[in-house]
């Protein structure tokens, strides 16, 4: 910034300034002290525009740092939901197929049984036809003797 080069040379030119013995003053060149006042005062807007461009640039900047850190949060937060409800959607499907498959082998189970049902009650009644079978046979051979 200019407005610092003039500072310090106006405090160069108060340093290198006689100084008035026994009172800590100085005396100083009072044309020279107006030129830099002046001079400050044109550059002085200049810094001041300058300064408020920097400050509004990095508010600005700072503005846009936020808003991008909180759509890179929502995307976070989306992806977070979103990989949930695909765990979510994944458990219930395993949860299904284990419910499907368990009523899978019940039935199977159950149609075991009624065919072993099945099966023992028409051996029985081929049983019961081959004694009675059996016996008309013995019955007639008895005959024939």
């Amino acid at each position: 910034m200019e407005i610092l080069t003039i500072l310090e040379t106006l405090e160069e030119l108060v340093e290198k300034s006689p100084s008035v013995p026994f009172s800590g003053k100085c005396l100083l060149d009072r044309e020279e002290i107006l030129e830099i006042i002046k001079e400050m005062r044109l550059k002085l807007p200049d810094d001041i525009k300058q300064a408020k461009w920097v400050k509004e640039e990095r508010q600005r900047i700072l503005l846009e740092a936020q808003r991008e850190a909180n759509n890179i949060m929502k995307d976070a937060e989306n992806k977070i939901a979103s990989l949930v409800d695909e765990h979510e959607i994944t458990k219930k499907a395993y949860e299904q197929s284990n419910e499907i498959i368990a009523a899978a082998q019940k039935n199977a189970r159950e149609v075991r049984l009624g065919a072993r049902e099945y099966a023992d009650g028409v051996l029985n009644k081929v049983e019961d036809i081959l004694t009675e079978a059996a016996e008309v046979i013995r019955t007639n051979r008895e005959e024939l003797k």
